[in-house]
C-alpha cells in the first residue's frame, strides 16, 4: 500500500534509508548506469546516491473514434499524461526523500499484463545523484530535484557547456485517424498518390505533442529543450489509435551571462 511522509510504500522508505545519502554517509549506492556513465557523471562532480523509481497501474478509460473523422482521443490522452506523472512525482519523491539534487539517466516504460487490456503499469526509473559543491544550485526554479533522460555522456558534455538540466518536459497526443473509404481507395488503385487525409492527421497529432512539450518547458522557465524524442505507439488500441509521445529535457545556463563560443574553423594548407 503507498503510505509513508512522501506518499511512498512503505517498504521504498526502507530501501531508500539503507543508500548512501548526506544523511547516511555508510550506505551503499545503487545506479543503473553504464561504468563509462557512472565515472563522467562523478566527473561532472555529482555522487550517484541511488536509483529511485516511480509507478502507476492506471485504468484506461474508453472512448469510439469516428469512422471517417481525424481526431483527438481526449480520453485517452489525459490517461496517457496523468498516469505518467504519477509516475514521475513519485520517483521525484524518493530523490527528495534521499536529498538528492536531481535524477539522471530517467527511463519511462509501460508494461502492460494480463490483469486486463486497459491495464497498464507506467513507470519513470533513474539515477539519483547529489552534487558536491554544496554552494551550487542545481534543482528546478520550483526547488524540485532536477530530471534528465540524458546520458551520462551528454549530462557531463551538457553542464561542460555551461547548462544545466531542469526537468524532463513531455507532451502527449492520442489521435484517431479516420478510415478509408471504399471509393477513395477505388479511386487511386494502382496508382502513386498522396493520402491527405492520413498525413494531415500524423501532422497535427505530431504538431500537438510538441506544442504541449514547449508549453511545459515554459512553465519551467527553460531556455530550451535537448534530446527531443518524439514516440508513436498504438498501446493495444486499434490500426487507426496513435498516441504520439514528445520528449525531453528542458535546459536553462548556469549564469544569466552564459554564452556558448561557437566551434573555430581551422584551415590548415598542405605544402
Amino acid at each position: 500500500m503507498v503510505n509513508g511522509p512522501e506518499g511512498l510504500p512503505a517498504h521504498a522508505l526502507e530501501r531508500l534509508r539503507g543508500l548512501r545519502s548526506q544523511g547516511n554517509p555508510s550506505g551503499v549506492f545503487t545506479s543503473d548506469l553504464s561504468v563509462n556513465e557512472y565515472l563522467l557523471v562523478r566527473e561532472a562532480g555529482f555522487e550517484p546516491i541511488g536509483m529511485v523509481l516511480g509507478s502507476s497501474i492506471y485504468h484506461i478509460g474508453f472512448q469510439a473514434g469516428r469512422w471517417k473523422q481525424n481526431m483527438e482521443m481526449d480520453v485517452l490522452t489525459q490517461a496517457m499524461y496523468h498516469a505518467r506523472e504519477l509516475a514521475m512525482t513519485r520517483m521525484e519523491e524518493e530523490a527528495a526523500e534521499l536529498g538528492a539534487d536531481g535524477v539522471v539517466g530517467v527511463r519511462l516504460q509501460i508494461n502492460r499484463y494480463e490483469w486486463g487490456e486497459s491495464l497498464a503499469e507506467f513507470l519513470a526509473i533513474g539515477t539519483a545523484v547529489a552534487a558536491r559543491d554544496k554552494t551550487a544550485n542545481f534543482r528546478t526554479f520550483r526547488g524540485k530535484p532536477f530530471t534528465s533522460d540524458l546520458s551520462g555522456q551528454d549530462f557531463w558534455t551538457l553542464l561542460r557547456a555551461g547548462y544545466r538540466p531542469l526537468s524532463m518536459v513531455m507532451g502527449s497526443c492520442v489521435y484517431h485517424v479516420a478510415h478509408q473509404g471504399v471509393f477513395q481507395a477505388m479511386s487511386i488503385a494502382g496508382q502513386n498518390a498522396e493520402m491527405p487525409n492520413f498525413t494531415q492527421a500524423l501532422y497535427d497529432a505530431r504538431e500537438l505533442a510538441m506544442e504541449r512539450m514547449q508549453t511545459e518547458a515554459h512553465e519551467e522557465q527553460a531556455e530550451g529543450i535537448v534530446g527531443v524524442r518524439i514516440e508513436e505507439k498504438s498501446h493495444g488500441w486499434g490500426s487507426h489509435v496513435i498516441e504520439f509521445f514528445a520528449v525531453g529535457t528542458a535546459v536553462t545556463p548556469m549564469r544569466d551571462d552564459h554564452h556558448v563560443e561557437p566551434p573555430k574553423l581551422v584551415l590548415t594548407l598542405n605544402d
